[in-house]
């Protein structure tokens, strides 16, 4: 072994051969003996030499594409024995829906919100594997939740820090969500209280905060398309001022609070869209506050429609659908700062299904400047036509005089 550079003998007696080549190439026994001798050889292995997997076709390092829309990344690898490629998205069981054609290009038709993020292309063979990663970034959609959500507790107050997630292709803006988790609410509901965050933002300083209270804290992003789901929340207890040596008082009685999901959701189809009807949560030891109507699209992340349902209403209708997609849809209730578990899910397919706008849209104003040239030429013409009219009055009135005045004339006797 000496003679062979990079070759040496492990304490296990194993061959260690630091760079294969033609000199690995052959057939090897291993021989064990000691003091007293040898029982034999082993039985002889052949050493071959193969190609581990290497990219012939690499995907670029980002593809962007509109949501809807049908997108193709390429990938391709050979090797000896010839390598198998498989996609997968990180941080993700599966393909989200992608497939992958007789090319081992990854083919998106059509491309949705949830496919957004990093994929991996892998080629594998016996002899290793390699990857190398793309990322896609679907456009036109609503933003993307933000993550690692921090809240770092100051004097009466709390500062609230994240990271943006994808903004869907549209300028997105923030609001920071909080609320107290007191046991003795001091009325009959506490709803979440929203403070807008200044454009370009990360952070936000929430002042006026009770000490040593209990707070839930969201952030939620938004474009031009809407609202991305909420963030995780994160409860963190403002600092209060020094105590003195005053005794403490004795512990407040725990309050518990039942809170059971709404019941009996179902979904049916009507001439303006889908109505979703349900019956009330079957516990509930504080005040009903409202509901929130959460959807999900093709086995996607799950995202508020509607959160301000009010707690008297059992039904709701839900118009303007995409056609041919698949929904799932699901209730929580409020019960003051309390949210219930979600209720059962509905599945709704639109596949020949009729659908309907969503929302009624309103013409925009017009501008004020042109608002008010547009009153002023009204106003304009409308005194130009009562002068005309006026005008044309007066004139009808001067020739009536005149043709009496002429035939008066006429009739009189003539005195000469």
């Amino acid at each position: 072994l000496s003679q062979l550079p990079g070759w040496s003998m492990g304490p296990d007696g194993s061959i260690v051969i630091a760079t294969g080549n033609d000199d690995a190439l052959g057939v090897y026994a291993c021989t064990p003996y000691n003091t007293y001798g040898t029982a034999g050889q082993s039985q002889p292995t052949r050493v071959l030499l193969k190609d581990p997997p290497a990219f012939t076709v690499r995907p670029k390092e980002e593809y962007f594409q509109e949501v809807g829309r049908e997108l193709v990344i390429p990938c391709a690898a050979h090797g000896d024995p010839p390598a198998t490629v498989t996609w997968t998205k990180v941080g993700s069981a599966g393909r989200s829906g992608a497939q992958v054609d007789g090319n081992s290009s990854l083919v998106f038709r059509p491309l949705v919100k949830e496919q957004h993020g990093v994929w991996e292309c892998t080629a594998t063979n016996q002899v290793a594997s390699v990857s190398t990663p793309t990322s896609v970034h679907v456009l036109g959609t609503s933003p993307h939740a933000v993550t690692n959500v921090s809240v770092l507790p100051l004097l009466l107050a709390a500062n609230i820090s994240w990271e943006p997630g994808f903004d869907g292709g549209y300028f997105q803006r923030f609001s920071v969500w909080y609320t107290p988790l007191v046991k003795h609410p001091p009325r009959a509901h506490h709803d979440w209280v929203s403070l807008s965050v200044p454009a370009g933002a990360q952070h936000l300083l929430v002042e006026n905060l009770q000490p040593d209270v209990s707070y839930q804290f969201s952030v939620l992003a938004q474009n031009k398309l809407g609202s991305g789901p909420f963030s995780h929340i994160v409860t963190a207890v403002p600092r209060g001022f020094p105590v003195t040596t005053v005794p403490p008082e004795p512990p407040a009685m725990t309050v518990r609070v039942f809170l059971s999901p709404p019941q009996a959701l179902t979904a049916n189809e009507t001439a303006r869209g889908v109505l979703l009807r349900w019956e009330p949560p079957a516990q509930f030891s504080v005040a009903l506050s409202g509901y929130a109507l959460e959807l999900r699209q093709d086995k996607g992340g799950w995202e508020v429609l509607d959160r301000s349902i009010p707690s008297t209403k059992t039904q709701v209708l839900v118009p303007g659908l995409i056609k041919d997609a698949f929904y799932e849809f699901r209730l929580v209730a409020f019960a003051g700062s309390y949210i219930s578990d979600p209720s059962n899910t509905v599945n709704v397919s639109t596949a020949g299904m009729e659908v309907y706008p969503s929302r009624t849209q309103l013409p925009e104003l017009l501008p004020q400047p042109v608002l008010a040239g547009v009153i002023g030429g009204i106003c304009f013409l409308s005194v130009a036509v009562i002068f005309s009219t006026m005008a044309a009055c007066i004139m009808n009135r001067r020739r009536a005089a005149r043709v009496r005045k002429r035939r008066q004339g006429r009739s009189r006797p003539d005195g000469r």
